[in-house]
């Protein structure tokens, strides 16, 4: 029995809501090495971390850790999506562009998908299993009569 669109449209926001999930814990990791020294360090540290306010990795990394962490859990979705994705457009233009037109070329293949990705979430916004979703239900739910 071939799969119905209506099935696929029926399971979309479970579908984002996952992939929010591992886009966010991808990104946070990346954040998490650069500023801790966990997951092997930062990229060319050999396990080190990046300088302490050095631009712009240090702060590319506390975006990558608070954007990451908030997309993971569903919170403010859209607008840290939104940062998370310029902050790779940043990184894709400033940092990777310059060695080679072509990502394949330049080593910028996950800036430019974490840029993609966050994209597509700040339109989409979290799909299903967000903690924001639960804290807009429980400001929605209608107060008890005194009596």
């Amino acid at each position: 029995m071939p799969l119905r669109s209506s099935t696929f449209d029926k399971a979309a926001p479970v579908a984002i809501g996952v992939f929010r999930l591992v886009i966010g814990l991808l990104f946070a990791s990346h954040g998490a090495a650069s500023l801790f020294g966990i997951f092997g360090g930062a990229v060319g540290t050999h396990g080190g971390t990046v300088a302490t306010g050095a631009w712009p990795s240090w702060y590319a990394a506390v975006i990558q850790l608070v954007c990451g962490l908030l997309v993971t859990a569903g919170v403010f979705t859209r607008v840290a999506a939104f940062l998370a994705s310029g902050s790779m457009a940043y990184a894709y233009f400033v940092v990777h562009q310059p060695d080679g037109l072509l990502p394949l070329q330049n080593h910028g293949e996950s800036s430019a998908l974490f840029c993609w990705a966050f994209l597509l979430l700040t339109f989409t916004g979290p799909g299903a299993i967000a903690l924001g979703s639960l804290v807009r239900r429980t400001e929605n739910a209608p107060v008890p009569a005194a009596g």
